[in-house]
């Protein structure tokens, strides 16, 4: 009988240690003269847009401010006009002068005698004229208008983006890290995503987040990200000799940043490691531990993934150790402590090493608190396996 597999269920190729890293690696594409290079990255930052209804609106009101603001000018210097009719101006006439002059529509020629007249100008014909000028000029403008202002935004994101998180990947592994991130409190606006995916580029955007499109095995995409400013760096890519390429890619870039990369063989994980990664986690493997736990004891399994999701219950984290808590023990805390973090070294919370508590360790311990709802709220956009 045939076994169908998944795309990620695919056998890794033996031929190396990585599996699909032992084929051999595409060159680097060449700089284009007119278009520059291919895929070059494109930066798009999160803003609230009004409705159509809205923008008109608003250009409306702005349209009738100016012509409120052009009338009292007229009309504090009634004293240098003069009406062809009868000599004088009055407010009306004053009206009437700046409605013809904001509009282009000139004036001698044909002019309303009465004052009926003039008032069904102002009322009906001027407005029309400003929604015609709306309709001519204001795409024009918009646009204009529109990358002054992208560009101003961008100059501002990159001169203030320092210490961030760049996140290579916005499929489900991306989201679910960037959901965890913005749960323990770190801004959205500190976070930027890289993605060569379009859709998954909006829907980072559309969730409130910084994104780049782009391939992030180029230095340059990366650099559109800040990264040679960043603190962290988060790879979940599709596969596992990508992550590799990034990895190493944004390791020649930023030398301090802390990189923790998502894999699916474990196999792979020590070149992952080799490549400049700090921390590894193998996708796949986990996933399976998890079903394998689950399927033996339901509960243990429930806990386990209590912990894993920050906020909804149970909460693994990492603290420091309290002034109060120095020279205690362990079972003494506050928190129900799993590990002792002292120096380099992890030791089990039963470790005599850790039986008592010195200033400078770190804790990992399990700390409870009430439900709350997914900080990146519900994901109803499709997105990309990763």
């Amino acid at each position: 009988m045939k076994t169908v597999r998944t795309p990620d269920e695919q056998p890794s190729d033996r031929r190396g240690p990585m599996g699909a890293l032992a084929r051999p690696l595409p060159r680097p594409a060449e700089p284009d003269p007119d278009n520059g290079f291919p895929g070059a990255a494109e930066i798009g930052i999160p803003r609230r847009k009004p409705g159509p209804l809205k923008q008109v609106v608003r250009r409306f009101a702005l349209a009738l401010l100016v012509l409120a603001v052009t009338v009292l000018l007229v009309w504090i210097e009634r004293d240098g006009y003069r009406d062809s009719v009868d000599g004088n101006l009055s407010f009306l006439d004053a009206v009437y002068y700046a409605t013809v002059t904001l509009s282009t529509t000139g004036y001698g020629d044909v002019i309303p005698a009465s004052d009926s007249a003039r008032l069904m100008n102002i009322v009906l014909i001027t407005p029309l004229r400003v929604v015609f000028l709306i309709i001519l000029v204001g795409t024009t403008l918009e646009v204009l208008t529109e990358r002054t202002r992208e560009q101003w935004r961008l100059s501002r994101w990159r001169s203030t983006l320092r210490d961030h998180t760049v996140v290579v990947g916005y499929g489900t592994t991306g989201y679910s890290a960037i959901s965890t991130l913005v749960a323990q409190g770190v801004p959205r606006d500190r976070i930027v995503v890289v993605d060569p995916d379009a859709e998954a580029v909006a829907a980072a955007m559309q969730d409130g987040l910084v994104a780049v499109a782009g391939d992030a095995t180029r230095a340059d995409v990366l650099r559109r990200a800040e990264f040679e400013r960043a603190r962290n760096l988060i790879v979940s890519a599709n596969r596992d000799d990508t992550a590799a390429l990034v990895t190493l890619t944004a390791r020649q870039i930023n030398r301090r940043a802390w990189i923790v990369v998502a894999v699916r063989e474990d196999e792979n994980s020590p070149l992952i490691r080799q490549s400049g990664a700090d921390s590894v986690v193998t996708t796949a493997s986990a996933a399976g531990r998890l079903l394998g736990v689950s399927m033996l004891s339901p509960n243990v399994g429930e806990v386990v993934e209590d912990l894993l999701h920050y906020g909804s219950g149970m909460d693994l984290i990492e603290r420091p150790v309290d002034k109060r808590e120095t020279g205690k023990s362990p079972a003494d805390c506050r928190d129900l402590v799993v590990a002792v973090i002292r120096g380099h070294r992890m030791l089990r919370h039963d470790d005599p090493e850790a039986s008592k508590l010195a200033t400078g360790d770190r804790l990992v311990v399990i700390r409870s608190g009430p439900r709350r709802p997914d900080p990146m709220g519900p994901r109803a956009h499709p997105s990309p396996v990763s």
